[in-house]
């Protein structure tokens, strides 16, 4: 009797150990594909908010550090403006004439790794030192 499964992993860790525990237990009467890597809808648009989320973050950063240089301190955000988002996949560049059959595990790894660029435009309020010191009293 021949079958076929075919299983949707989210998690590398877990498909490996299973794919491990399948080995181990029906030896050489099963036989593993080599894993399909993909991207689901979701999970791009996730990392796209994550990437902006941690554009915004280095900016305040940045905008707080130069504010220190200047003996001011930074206030609230005036303006966010998302300029540019940028994805692309793991070595486009290279040649694909290999067949995916031929590549190792790490190489289809690369292949599928999704990669996110953001470039933000942010406005804050600067408030001098003297300012905040007559709030506190």
């Amino acid at each position: 009797v021949h079958s076929q499964v075919c299983v949707v992993f989210s998690d590398f860790g877990k498909m490996q150990n299973v794919c491990n525990l399948l080995t181990e237990k029906l030896g050489t009467s099963v036989t593993i594909s080599p894993p399909h890597f993909y991207h689901t809808p979701e999970a791009v648009d996730t990392l796209r908010r994550q990437v902006c989320v941690a554009a915004v973050r280095n900016t305040r950063r940045k905008a707080q550090e130069v504010c220190q240089l200047f003996g001011q301190s930074l206030g609230k955000p005036l303006l966010i403006r998302e300029e540019e988002t940028k994805e692309w996949g793991g070595h486009i560049d290279s040649h694909l004439s290999n067949s995916p059959d031929s590549l190792t595990l790490q190489q289809r790894i690369q292949h599928a790794t999704a990669y996110a660029s953001c470039r933000v435009f942010a406005v804050f309020e600067i408030k001098g030192k003297e300012n905040r010191r007559n709030k506190l009293l």
